[in-house]
């Protein structure tokens, strides 16, 4: 059998995405010849994508994609940032963002939904993809934002191609007055929100949970300090209105203005927007959170993968 090199299985990986053991593999079956393995591989893609499947997809690309008062947001996963920088994937995930904005805006709206161009659904032409690109790829979740008058104002962060990227923010402006105003001033609101992730719009809207817990935390610290039951009850009041204006949307201090809450910016932009308005809702996506993802030592992996 043909010894193959560590430097060839990783210059076949950079030229099509494939997993190390699919490019040695590749490489011992066409004799070392890159362009006959790169044929290889692409010819048992299809056969290969459903080992793929069951990878941790924890990379990959945030996308918006937004009407004039509808916006979603969208959440496509890979395995490596490699192959979120592949052209083929931020099509993948553009277009299917694209899809998502004719739908409710579901996850299983979106996978049902026919990708454009094709009879296919979203969802299984995701699943081609793993076997044409090379990883494991899936529709992790999507969200839609929608207002009867205003705007649904969007951001992202770390863009990576205009509407892609690592973090997707989406602000949903109720008004009667100019909407370009209106999502002018989303769009600062969206950037705010990508910087300092808020848990809620309202106090009303926070988790019970978290507010017990942090109720309880604050309790058991005023009680360190010996004070009895009544101060006890008035220093955690003290707190939880400090720990609102931390994690309230509304109450925190605007990072475009910190003079400013952002309850309070908004009052000021409606002077350009020339009525009342009022954020009704937002939503922010950060790739990958919430995923346990492995760690590899890339060196290692090739390794690994020409020994065995």
């Amino acid at each position: 059998m043909m010894s193959v090199s560590a430097a060839l299985v990783k210059e076949l990986r950079e030229m099509t995405g494939a997993g190390m053991m699919d490019c040695k593999n590749a490489l011992t079956e066409t004799g070392g010849d890159l362009e006959a393995a790169a044929d290889w591989l692409r010819k048992k893609g299809i056969s290969k994508a459903e080992k793929k499947s069951g990878r941790t997809a924890a990379d990959g690309l945030v996308a918006v994609a937004s009407d004039a008062t509808s916006a979603v947001l969208v959440e496509v996963n890979s395995e490596t940032d490699f192959v979120a920088r592949n052209g083929a994937f931020q099509e993948l995930v553009t277009n299917v963002a694209r899809v998502a904005l004719t739908t409710d805006g579901s996850r299983d709206a979106v996978a049902a939904a026919a990708y454009p161009g094709s009879e296919k659904s979203v969802e299984q032409s995701i699943k081609d993809a793993v076997a044409t690109i090379g990883e494991n790829m899936t529709l992790r979740r999507s969200a839609k934002l929608s207002v009867e008058k205003g705007a649904v104002a969007s951001y992202v962060h770390n863009v990576v191609v205009e509407g892609l990227g690592k973090i997707g923010v989406l602000v949903a402006v109720e008004t009667e007055g100019n909407a370009d105003a209106a999502r002018a001033f989303g769009r600062q609101v969206a950037m705010h929100v990508a910087a300092t992730n808020p848990a809620a719009l309202t106090d009303a809207d926070v988790d019970p949970a978290l507010v017990a817990r942090e109720k309880e935390i604050f309790a058991d610290q005023a009680r360190q300090s010996g004070k009895p039951e009544n101060i006890i009850e008035k220093m955690v009041e003290g707190r939880m209105r400090k720990f609102f204006e931390e994690v309230v949307l509304l109450k925190q201090n605007f990072v475009l203005n910190p003079d400013l809450t952002v309850e309070a910016a908004l009052k000021e932009a409606e002077k350009e927007i020339g009525a009342p308005a009022k954020i009704v809702a937002f939503l922010r996506y950060a790739l990958g959170e919430g995923i346990e993802k492995e760690t590899t030592d890339f060196a290692a992996e090739v390794a690994a993968a020409v020994k065995s």
